[in-house]
This record gives C-alpha cells, structure tokens and sequence, in this order.
C-alpha cells in the first residue's frame, strides 16, 4: 500500500511546502497555507480517448513557418451577449472559467446555454444539485430546445465514463470546486484536487477538441477559489458581476486567448431567466427626473460599445467630525482624487462636505471618460443647481483640471445624438472635435478646464 503524506500548499498560487509556512515565497501572500493529505498515485487519472490509449510519440520541434494552420469554425451560440464576450463564439477544444458571486445566476446563464443550444449534444454536470432541481430551473427558463444530458456525478473517474459513452459536444461543469477525483485523498475543493480536476478536463477538451465550461465559486475578496494556476490552465476567464439588489449583470472577459478581453455583455435578471440588453442606454436612463440636481449623464465605452449611464451624488454638510465618501460602482481613489482637483485647482470648498457617488443600476465602470460627468454631478449637487436632461458628457480630467481627450469620441457623440440628447461636453483637444462639430446632428461643445464647465452649465 502506497504510503501517505502530508503536504501544504499555497491556496493563492498553488505551491507547496513539507511544513508551515506563514508567508508564501512564490507570490508572497500571507497565512495561504493548507494542509492536504495526499498519496501517490496507483493508477492513473487520465483522460484517455480511444486514439489517446495509444504509445503517444515523443514531440519534434518544428519550424514556426512551417505549421500548418488549421481554420477550425466557431460554435455560435444562442446567446449573443456571451458571443460578443467570447469573441465570436465557442471554440473547439476550449477550456472556458466563469466565476461569480453566490445566486449571481452563473448557473442560469449556463443552462440557458444548454437547453436552447440547437443541434448539439450537451452533457450539463452538476455536483451541487440534483436531476429534479436542473429540471425544474430548466422549465422556469423556458422551452427546451436542444439535446441535454443531466449528469449529477463528482467523480471524475465516474465522469469520463460517461463522457466516452455519450460522446458530447460540449461539456458543462457546475462546478469544478465540487468534483472529486480518487488519486488523491485530499477533500473537494482543495489545492490539489481543483488543480488535478482542471487539468484531467483540460486534457479531455484538447485531444477530443470538445469546448468545456467550467463553472467556479469565488472568495470574499472577489476572486476565483481554489489556486491562481486554474486561472492560467483555462483559455478563458469571464467573470460575472452585478448587485443582487438590482436587475442587471455584466459579463466581463478578464482573460481570452481567442479575443478580446475589452468586450462586455449585459443581463437582465427576470423571473424566467436571463434576459439579453441591446441597448442598455435606454433602460439605464428611463428613470430620470429633470427637477433634482446631482444628476448628470455620462457616456462611457465598453469594447466597441458606447452606452450612457446615470452618475448620481449627494453632497451635504458633514455631521461627524471626519467627512464621509462613498462610491457605489465607482473607484473610491479616484473620487479622491476628483475632489482633491476640485479643492486645489478650482477652488470649490469640499474637504468639509460628506460625498456620496452612485453608479444608477448596479453596475461598475472603471472608464475615466465619466470623470467630467462625476464632477459635473458633485457641482451640482453643492450648488443643488439640476442639470439640463439633454446634456451629457464624456471627458477625463487631468490633475491641473484640464479635461483630457477620451478614445472613440465619435463613437460616443453618435450614440447620445441617436438616444435624442442635444448637447454633449467634450475635451476641446480631441482632433476628431472640430470635424464631427460640423458633421453631428448633436451641439457638441469643446471645453478644456473644468472652470469653463461649471460657467456654461450654471453660469
């Protein structure tokens, strides 16, 4: 009988260590280190396919010029937020990693997928719940349309059994912290077995060319569990976001060897599932008052999308002796740094006022271009002066208090002119300013310092 050991290993970065260690040497995080029985392995825990049982032959080196390449085409999914994410679509032999919050809906987004992906073979795994519970999410969804297999197994042992029976075209894990593979005696969802699972399906989806989504849970601090490697041994890595006090959900590429990484998907939570955002901008502004003050509208870009969003403040004299900001959707820093701007360079009294920032419909959006509309929302607010419904802007400001020119301005102008706005502040150094001024349906009015802001919106 093969003997036992203990190991530890590093849960951020995967590397391991015969004893304790407080803080890890690869990655230098601080007390990651977990203890894990392992032994060694008896038998192998290898994907094998029918031609994979085979002797496999030592690999040669080629020349680069020399390899041949191969146009295999994507798989076109039903869901085109998730095309546009993934860059066009599935592609053969992919390993695809979704992460997100608890009850985020990965798991509805997914069987979404399964149940109305036509002419295809799937094979839905879930270790976390059972035939009846798919089944009867799969009805709240909607009407199914495709060929879906139900698997509740952990095993992987188990698993690829039945994946060599039924020869799916696409496989979909919910989730891989749950499998549980026997070479080693560690429990699910530890270092080694995340680590060992990942890599037997990563084996599975190249020599078979079968695409895999792998569904998996993420820690308090908001990153994927289990160790980094799993980040690095997938293809692909989308994370999904949102608040589960509101309606909508951003799908977000953090990694993507076959596209962009700049590509962004928009849901809707609905009781019937998820449903696809086309144009975001309209439901996003449909709740606007034009009375209130410390609103203004930005107009910001995800990828190739422009799609205006509702920046909301709250300025008020500060009860506390210390004052309060607070951001909901938006970089705390920068907002420091927007006031610090606003206290040096222009010369509006905040450092004693509370300030509060709010993204209007849950989402997040790291895009300098909204910084004009933010200071814009701030003034207002302090002056509690409303800002005209019809404007927007898109600008960065500098730290001398300069407004910055932004990326795809036209891109941006185009879109507000076709939502109905009027008027819309940009930086007077963009070089494409001058030519859309003259071209635009919208009064596109160029501006270079924020003092020249606050004096045409409030005079």
């Amino acid at each position: 009988m093969a003997k036992t050991k203990t190991v530890f290993y590093c849960q951020n970065c995967g590397a391991n260590s015969l004893k304790w260690i407080g803080k890890c040497p690869s990655c230098g995080e601080w007390n990651s280190y977990v203890e894990e029985t392992i032994q060694p392995a008896a038998k192998e825990n290898q994907w094998r396919s029918g031609s994979a049982r085979k002797e496999a032959k030592a690999s040669k080196p080629r020349l680069i010029s020399d390899i041949a390449l191969e146009s295999s085409p994507r798989i076109v999914l039903p869901d085109a937020e998730l095309n546009r994410v993934l860059g066009g679509g599935l592609v053969q032999g992919s390993l695809i990693l979704l992460g997100g919050e608890p009850g985020i809906g990965k798991s509805t987004l997914l069987l979404q997928l399964a149940v109305n992906l036509k002419g295809k073979k799937i094979l839905y795994i879930s270790g976390e719940e059972s035939e009846q519970q798919v089944r009867m999410r799969a009805e709240r969804i909607g009407k199914i349309q495709s060929e879906c297999y139900i698997l509740t197994e952990t095993t992987t042992q188990q698993i690829f059994q039945q994946i060599e029976s039924l020869q799916p075209e696409l496989v979909i894990v919910d989730s891989i912290q749950t499998l549980y593979s026997n070479v080693y005696e560690s429990a699910p969802g530890t270092v080694s077995q995340i680590r060992g699972c990942a890599g037997e399906l990563l084996r599975f989806a190249k020599e078979t060319a079968t695409p895999v989504l792998l569904i998996g849970h993420i820690t308090k601090e908001g990153s994927i569990a289990g160790p980094k490697v799993l980040e690095h041994m997938v293809d692909t890595v989308l994370q999904f976001e949102g608040d589960r006090h509101h309606v909508y959900r951003i799908l977000r590429a953090i990694k993507n060897r076959f596209g962009s990484t700049a590509e962004l998907g928009i849901y809707e939570m609905r009781g019937s599932g998820l449903t696809e955002v086309a144009n975001p901008s309209a439901l996003l502004l449909s709740q606007r008052d034009a009375s209130l003050s410390g609103t203004a509208v930005a107009c910001t870009m995800e990828g190739v999308r422009p799609f205006l969003i509702e920046v909301q403040s709250l300025v008020s004299s500060a009860v506390y002796g210390t004052p309060q900001r607070t951001t909901t959707g938006y970089d705390l820093r920068r907002l420091h740094m927007i006031l610090a701007v606003l206290e040096k360079r222009c010369g509006f009294k905040l450092g004693l006022k509370d300030v509060f920032l709010n993204i209007a419909g849950g989402i997040r959006v790291e895009d300098p271009a909204i910084d004009l509309a933010i200071i814009c929302a701030i003034l207002s607010s302090a002056e509690d002066m409303a800002i005209d419904p019809a404007n927007c802007f898109a600008g960065e400001v500098g730290l001398t208090g300069e407004i910055r020119p932004v990326n795809r301005i036209e891109a941006r102008i185009n879109e507000a002119a076709r939502l109905g706005f009027r008027q819309i502040f940009v930086s007077r150094y963009n070089a494409e300013t001058e030519k859309i001024r003259k071209e635009s349906a919208i009064k596109v009015v160029p501006v270079g310092k924020v003092e020249e802001v606050f004096s045409l919106l409030f005079g």
